[in-house]
């Protein structure tokens, strides 16, 4: 097992500003590709955004322009910067990475966007 340990979650109000990190064991460098999904209530899980080893970015398209994900390979820690916050965002956000053909998660930290 990998632990992934996200924090930063909370409530945030639409328009405003959240980060998310995710501390991983190691170096962000092990990962192929690493990244965050999230899950709204009786929703699917769902990609929000991904970085690979290249250094290659990948959005969902709900959130391009809004949100900014990033690794930080010396602190082992992965961050989801989301700005112009939606209530459509409000989900459980889970911290991923894969190691070739093994998937890891984190246990979930929620985020809510409320006034």
């Amino acid at each position: 097992q990998v632990p992934l340990v996200e924090s930063g979650g909370g409530l945030g109000q639409p328009g405003g500003s959240l980060r998310l990190s995710c501390a991983v064991p190691g170096s962000t460098a092990s990962f192929n590709d690493i990244g965050w999904y999230r899950q709204a209530p009786g929703k699917e899980r769902e990609l929000v955004a991904t970085i690979n080893s290249s250094g290659r970015t990948n959005y969902a398209d709900s959130v391009k322009g809004r949100f900014t994900v990033s690794k930080d390979n010396a602190k082992s820690t992965i961050y989801l910067q989301m700005n112009a916050l939606k209530r459509e965002d409000t989900a459980v956000y889970y911290c991923y990475g894969r190691i070739w053909n093994s998937h890891y998660w984190g246990q979930g930290t929620q985020v809510t966007v409320s006034s």
